[in-house]
């Protein structure tokens, strides 16, 4: 609380300001004293002007102030300054310029209104000088250093004689500012550093006649506030102190910067420090520390401050004794660096494999500092490349940097996979067993090398051993009946190896048979295993299988599964597609391994199966086709399993778009028959059989059969048409007069000719004959036959006939209208007018024939009365070759108009 003597004189100075304005009218007697400036001094390089005065007496005093600029009537500032009664007997106050102070004069004056009511007197003008140019421009400020971001004003002070013409500033023209005689000025605001190398503003000034003045002023950025300011100690001997210094300097920067570490609770004398660090020794018992960083340069200074208690800034260092690796541990012992009184350290350790990202860290207390701080690691991948690292804090608070890390390989380690058949020897009590194994080495850090492999064996107390070298990985031992236990073990140089143990149950054991099942393949490939007797393996189960399927010798291949599960999935890449494969699934138990399952099947069919093969002759009748064929479905060498058959029919010599096409399938592939019905008589066909699998038919076997001629059908057929016919016969019989009168008149042969006329009933036993092979529907045309003994003709009659049909003789050819010793001339225009004779019979017979073709009527028209049967014969004739000696072929149709 304020005092009562100072609430009295702020009274006292109150009464006497009320006075001083009541009382204005006073004298200059009674005016305060003029006060007189006595100095005036500029600052270098800030434009700074402190101006000092003598003070008349104490108390509270207000004084004006006043400055002028190249003439004292031009005032560019003026203020009023309080001085209070604590200030001694000269007080002095500053004044920063925009203008260097160098450009030009400046002029100072002040006066006191103290307690009176008027102002004192004003003092003399105080004058401070600025430069004066005498052979070249001068240009200020000269040699200071800029401020990024701020305001500048460049002036240019020519000697006596010489105007300025122009500034620039980077090259850049710039409006002038005359701010005295001859004296010319620029501003500029917001002042950036170049990004050049060279950190510096050019600035000119030209004169009136063309000559130029350069100057090159630097520029920088004020120094910023330490950041995270922080102290620790590692052995409590030396503190270390850190801060973020902000934005970094650029090493061509001219603004030079210090910093500083001063102690406020000690006379420990300030620090020279780094420019984010700096290090000092501990002050013996002091716990407690407050210091303060404090950097500075020309554009000015910042400050941060800090305090801690050094027991609870301490970061221990350690220092690495040994890292001794094993096969699945390592072994890691290191030191804490310092005099640390401390016994209780937290430290944490980080193990990880090289080729892994993710990191373990196993933390542990380490309670003795003295000695040497150690741990196992256990868990650890043999022959495995590790690295590994250490970090420790006092009680948790502060933890210490980690330490460099330190590589180690484990030690590598040989396992085996053990397996073995058995096989019962003809006529004996002992077995034959073969024992496989295949090495196991985790890791790839460093190659193993095995020397060799141990075997042991021992059956009712006996025990043998046998020595195999490192290249064979079976052995064949023959045992007696009862159980038998092997052991096989590697020899490998450095590392250890792990033994593997395998138990044969004794032979007089009952084993069930078992289960047998087809596996069905994917279009992915690879097998799905699964088995049903999961509680059967109390150790776990094995599965086997033949690597190349069905080769011989057998390369036997095995997968061990673990207790509890009973699917086993073997991708496609390590089978053949097409290729039949027969899993073995044996549960493990005490006694030994029992067979649970087999399981065949393919981790991908084929469809190219081989074709069937056929029995002979094939069976058929008029109307279906049997066929037989043989086929071993159960070949493990074919590509898939065999679903059944498929049987093709079609037409053989049709288009196979046009033939009809049957298809016939048999779903069971222990069926070899199959009968094809509903097939044509006398009819060729082409029969395709083909073995189905899953992926569709297999290779084709092809055959062409044909069908049987049905003759009862025919004998139907015939049977029809005699009966068609004797109905017609019995019919014509009927109507004989009346045909032969209407043939007569037909049939009317010249006189004197002696031609016999033919037996009607030949004639129609002929015909009868002839139209048996025929169907009724078709029986529309008919031939007609005269055979009659001629004698021949007189040829005397027939001779310079113009017009000849020639009659001819027995030949293979025919002749074409030309007269030959062999031929007969019959007149073109012959028509027969009666039934008599043409010729008579002479001694010496020549048969002619005579063939009729007539087309017959319907059997409407045939059955008309009153009309004629025969249609018209022309006399066309046609020559034909005979069996006879001689005849004549005689084709015409019998007219209805006759």
């Amino acid at each position: 609380m304020m005092s009562a003597a100072g609430m009295l004189c702020i009274y006292l100075l109150g009464l006497s300001l009320v006075f001083c304005e009541q009382h204005g009218g006073l004298d200059d007697s009674s005016l305060p004293p003029t006060p007189a400036v006595v100095g005036l001094k500029p600052v270098d390089g800030s434009q700074s002007l402190v101006v000092m005065w003598r003070r008349s007496r104490g108390g509270r005093d207000v004084y004006e102030v006043q400055v002028s600029r190249a003439q004292e009537q031009n005032v560019i500032y003026s203020t009023n300054v309080s001085v209070t009664d604590e200030d001694s007997a000269e007080h002095s106050w500053t004044w920063v310029s925009g203008l260097p102070l160098e450009c030009v004069d400046h002029f100072v004056r002040i006066r006191n209104f103290c307690n009176q009511s008027s102002p004192s007197p004003w003092s003399s003008w105080m004058t401070n000088h600025g430069i004066k140019a005498k052979d070249q421009i001068e240009m200020f400020p000269f040699k200071r250093l800029l401020r990024e971001g701020s305001t500048a004003t460049f002036c240019c002070v020519p000697p006596a004689g010489v105007s300025i013409r122009g500034i620039t500033f980077r090259n850049k023209h710039y409006p002038v500012i005359s701010v005295g005689p001859r004296v010319k000025a620029i501003t500029v605001h917001n002042l950036t550093i170049p990004t050049g190398r060279f950190k510096r503003l050019l600035v000119t000034c030209v004169e009136a006649a063309g000559n130029p003045r350069s100057t090159w002023y630097p520029v920088s950025f004020p120094p910023q506030k330490p950041r995270n300011l922080s102290c620790v100690t590692s052995d409590m001997t030396t503190v270390t102190c850190t801060w973020d210094s902000g934005r970094e300097k650029d090493p061509h920067d001219h603004n030079k910067r210090t910093h500083t570490l001063h102690f406020t609770n000690t006379d420990r004398a300030p620090i020279e420090c780094k420019p984010s660090s700096c290090s000092f020794p501990v002050v013996p018992h002091l716990q407690e520390y407050y210091i303060s960083v404090v950097v500075r340069d020309e554009l000015g200074e910042e400050k941060e401050s800090y305090s801690f208690n050094i027991s609870e800034r301490v970061r221990p260092v350690l220092e690495w004794d040994r890292v001794t690796p094993g096969v699945t541990d390592v072994n890691i012992s290191w030191s804490v660096r310092g005099n640390l009184t401390q016994s209780d350290f937290l430290c944490q350790i980080s193990t990880a494999p090289d080729t892994s990202h993710d990191t373990g860290v196993t933390q542990l207390r380490c309670t003795s500092v003295s000695s040497l701080c150690k741990v196992r690691l256990g868990h650890l991948n043999p022959n495995t490349k590790y690295s590994t690292r250490v970090c420790c804090s006092v009680d948790g608070r502060l933890w210490g940097d980690w330490t460099p890390t330190v590589h180690f390989t484990t030690y590598p380690q040989v396992t085996l996979d053990l397996w073995r058949q058995i096989q019962q020897l003809s006529n004996s009590h002992l077995r034959r067993v073969t024992l496989l194994w295949k090495p196991n080495v985790v890791g790839r850090a460093a190659t193993v090398n095995v020397r060799g492999y141990t075997l042991q064996w021992s059956q009712e107390g006996k025990v043998w051993k046998e020595v195999k070298e490192s290249g064979q990985k079976r052995a064949e031992v023959s045992i007696g009946p009862g159980k038998c236990d092997f052991t096989v073990q590697a020899v490998v140089q450095t590392g250890s190896s792990v033994a593997a143990h395998m138990a044969v149950p004794p032979a007089d054991q009952a084993e069930n048979l078992p289960t047998k099942s087809r596996l069905s393949s994917s279009s992915a490939g690879g097998f799905n295993l699964s088995w049903s007797e999961p509680s059967a393996g109390t150790c776990g189960f094995t599965v086997e299988w033949c690597l190349l399927g069905r080769a011989v010798p057998c390369a036997l291949e095995w997968v061990k599964v673990p207790k509890g599960n009973n699917t086993l999935f073997l991708p496609a890449g390590h089978f053949t597609a097409g290729c039949r494969y027969s899993f073995s699934i044996y549960g493990c138990t005490e006694s030994g391994h029992k067979l649970l399952e087999i399981q065949t099947g393919y981790s991908r069919e084929l469809n190219s199966v081989q074709a069937p093969s056929l029995v002979e002759p094939v069976q058929s009748s008029s109307s279906s086709v049997t066929l037989e064929w043989h086929y071993n479905e159960d070949d493990p060498g074919q590509p898939a399993f065999i679903t059944g058959y498929l049987v093709t029919v079609q037409e053989a010599g049709s288009p196979s778009q046009a033939a009809k096409l049957v298809n016939v399938s048999v779903s069971d592939p222990r069926q070899k028959s199959v009968t094809i019905e509903g097939l044509q008589q006398d009819q060729e066909y082409v029969c395709s059989l083909s073995a189905l699998t899953k992926e569709g038919p297999g290779i084709p076997l092809n055959i062409t059969i044909k069908t049987r001629t049905d003759y009862s059908s025919h004998l139907a057929k015939g049977l029809s048409t005699f009966f068609l016919l004797l109905v017609c016969s019995i019919f014509l019989w009927t109507q004989l007069k009346r045909l032969k009168t209407a043939l007569k008149e037909i049939f009317i042969y010249p006189a004197g000719m002696n031609i016999k006329t033919p037996e009607f009933e030949s004639f129609l036993y002929e015909t009868d004959q002839w139209t048996q092979s025929q169907r009724v529907e078709e029986c529309i045309c008919c031939d007609i036959e005269i055979l009659n003994v001629k004698p021949l003709l007189n040829q005397t009659n027939l001779k310079g006939d113009p017009e000849l049909k020639m009659l001819c003789s027995p030949g293979t050819e025919p002749c074409a209208l030309s007269v030959s010793p062999s031929c007969e001339p019959v007149q073109a225009d012959y028509r027969p007018q009666s039934d008599t004779l043409l010729w008579d019979r002479p001694a010496q017979q020549q048969m002619m024939c005579i063939a009729n073709k007539s087309y017959l009527s319907t059997a409407d028209e045939i059955l008309k009365p009153h009309e004629s049967i025969f249609s018209e014969i022309s006399s066309n004739f046609e020559i034909s070759v005979c069996q006879q000696e001689s005849c004549t072929v005689i084709y015409g149709y019998i007219s209805e108009k006759t």
